[in-house]
């Protein structure tokens, strides 16, 4: 799934891609992440979960920005996810979207990984 920006924001600004890998549903934001195209990843987030997704694994390899409205969607995922008995994983995180969940202390309650590979072995 494919789904594109929404609002007055340029066209484009951030992707979520989502595919299931074993037990595992994949879920790659590419680009920004704010509170302009928060709502393009709690969807898939939503529906992964609400499919039986349990276990999230989101890539944030191609996650350039991350502001304080994408790391709400994220922990609210992480909630619904583990009201059904699973988690969210964090996968691949550059420098500039891992300071955000450092300053927060928002990474104390997620499971990070150095990898995609190594979030889909966990």
């Amino acid at each position: 799934m494919d789904r594109q920006t929404v609002g007055s924001t340029p066209r484009g600004r951030l992707r979520v891609d989502v595919r299931n890998e074993g037990s595992s549903a994949v879920v790659t934001p590419a680009g920004e992440l704010d509170h302009h195209t928060a709502d393009l990843l709690r969807e898939p987030l939503e529906e992964a979960v609400s499919q039986g997704g349990a276990r999230l694994v989101v890539d944030c390899s191609q996650l350039e920005f991350c502001d304080s409205t994408g790391l709400n969607v994220l922990l609210g995922a992480r909630l619904k996810a583990e009201a059904a008995g699973g988690g969210v994983h964090l996968a691949a995180m550059r420098p500039v979207v891992a300071r955000v969940f450092q300053i927060t202390g928002a990474e104390a309650v997620f499971t990070v990984h150095d990898s995609l590979e190594s979030a889909l072995a966990d």
